[in-house]
């Protein structure tokens, strides 16, 4: 074994993997494992197009002072996800600011922050956050050149399927599909063309799976976490009952139907939560098949004092590839742990099965009794079930 070209490869599946999740954060909207900062607001921790170790918030538990927040930012710039540091914990949310800024966020109009608001935490090994430099220049420039792709395909075969986030898994999909296919091809090729040498090239078949295995998982994890997060509601709480979006008297409330849609072919679990004290929610978890839409109920209240509050439903969805009576075991366990665990269900077996057939060695392989390689001596077993 050729630790060194192992190393190599392991290195660059690595740097595949984290790009695909880079891009996958900013069509979903959230950092996926990696994050960047496309201003100097947080200069000198954070130079425009660096990046970051981004941690879910369900992972690093309660925000505190001095940590750098991933968060829904109102008012910032139009809204949007807002890289700042924490300067502040006060009754009503975070106060927040940008390492090179004077002022705070709150200072120029961005309502205190709600924890959720907040989706993700950067990572400070001893204290300083991590960056790495220029990620921010390639995934923007990477994104676009995928965008552009998927619109040409889409408008040429006419098809909507393959644009967004399913569409770029379909991609990704095909691409390694074509990359293996004619790897074998140029493998099987060059085997019948040499005789003389023995030696073992190529891309390891366990490589190949694992991180086809990864881009599945990334998928998934896209699929259940991009639709799923904290929706926000926003109420006037008024002297008197008037005609108006959600404009409540003071000490009552109203109920408002909440609908929970499935765009996708695989059912749905979804659970929510009330993300203020002032909501509740009616089922709390709701079961929707494929293409389809199930409603809930969300009682909102008004504060006894008039003016607009701001209000919160946390949700969260899972594919219902386990029994129901599991995600919820799961569920109770951690938000996190379903996500987990469907995952694995998911990439391992495709590992596995990929594995046993294909074979362990690599993909292209040559030896002195002209070894065939893993696909070709596949292909040799199906015709001798016809002969």
């Amino acid at each position: 074994m050729d630790v060194h070209r192992e190393g190599v490869q392991a290195l660059q599946i690595a740097m595949v993997v984290f790009l695909i999740a880079m891009v996958l954060g900013q069509l979903l909207g959230q950092p996926v494992l990696l994050g960047f900062v496309t201003s100097g607001s947080m200069e000198p921790t954070l130079d425009t197009g660096d990046g970051f170790v981004a941690v879910p918030t369900a992972v690093t538990g309660p925000v505190e002072e001095d940590d750098v927040a991933v968060f829904r930012a109102e008012e910032i710039q139009g809204g949007g996800l807002t890289t700042h540091r924490v300067v502040e914990k006060t009754d009503r949310g975070y106060i927040t600011r940008g390492d090179a800024n004077p002022f705070t966020d709150q200072d120029g109009g961005e309502p205190p922050v709600k924890d959720e608001q907040i989706v993700a935490v950067a990572w400070q090994p001893g204290g300083e956050v991590l960056a790495i430099p220029g990620v921010g220049t390639v995934v923007t420039g990477t994104q676009t050149a995928l965008q552009t792709v998927q619109r040409q395909l889409a408008s040429a075969l006419g098809t909507r399927s393959l644009l967004g986030v399913q569409g770029l898994a379909y991609l990704v999909f095909a691409l390694s599909v074509l990359l293996y296919g004619a790897d074998v091809w140029r493998s099987d090729g060059r085997d019948r063309q040499s005789r003389g040498r023995s030696r073992e090239t190529g891309t390891s078949a366990r490589l190949l799976f694992a991180v086809f295995a990864v881009v599945i998982a990334l998928g998934a994890t896209a699929a259940m976490v991009g639709p799923a997060g904290p929706q926000q509601f926003g109420i006037v709480s008024a002297e008197s009952d008037a005609p108006g979006p959600r404009v409540i008297e003071t000490g009552t409330s109203e109920s408002v139907t909440y609908p929970v849609g499935n765009g996708g072919v695989v059912p749905v679990v979804v659970y929510l939560e009330p993300g203020s004290d002032a909501v509740d929610v009616r089922p709390s978890e709701l079961t929707v098949p494929e293409r389809s839409v199930r409603n809930a109920t969300l009682d909102l209240h008004a504060p006894p004092e008039t003016g607009y509050y701001r209000q919160y439903v946390t949700e969260h969805r899972y594919l219902a590839i386990l029994p129901q009576s599991h995600i919820r075991t799961l569920y109770r366990l951690h938000p996190w742990a379903p996500i987990a665990v469907i995952d694995l269900l998911l990439a391992v077996p495709f590992y596995l099965a990929g594995v046993s057939l294909v074979g362990t060695g690599r993909v292209r392989n040559r030896s002195r009794e002209r070894a065939l390689s893993a696909f070709a001596s596949l292909r040799r077993r199906f015709s001798d079930l016809y002969r």
